[in-house]
């Protein structure tokens, strides 16, 4: 996988922490427990050392489009195929503990499986 240009990033955080999403559903950046924590996943430093977790749909047709719900940190990441469209929200609860970093997937119009890939 290559760098993604830095304004195909997201940002969700908790006042605590933060984490960087990318358009393709891959978890790039994320410090745990604090802001000033090591980082666990450091792909947009490394790419190919750096780790990531990534939720995104298989195929080479993927478009792409990311947004956030009005009026909140609530971001998601729509995957557009030729025969559905895919989305994943990601967030972290204000008032949780630093390691409530969520994900939520679900398919728009129809099923799609996802590719599920984890880099440490």
């Amino acid at each position: 996988m290559s760098y993604q240009p830095i304004e195909n990033y997201g940002i969700i955080g908790n006042m605590r922490t933060v984490a960087l999403v990318g358009m393709n559903g891959s978890i790039d950046w994320y410090c745990y427990p604090h802001f000033d924590s090591p980082s666990l996943f450091g792909a947009i430093l490394d790419d190919s050392k750096g780790g990531r977790f990534q939720i995104s749909p298989d195929g080479d047709q993927v478009r792409h489009k990311q947004f956030y719900w009005p009026s909140t940190n609530i971001l998601v990441t729509r995957f557009l195929l030729p025969d559905g469209i895919a989305e994943l929200e990601d967030f972290m609860p204000v008032g949780l503990p630093a390691h409530s970093l969520r994900q939520r997937d679900g398919a728009t119009l129809a099923p799609l499986p996802p590719g599920l890939q984890l880099r440490t």
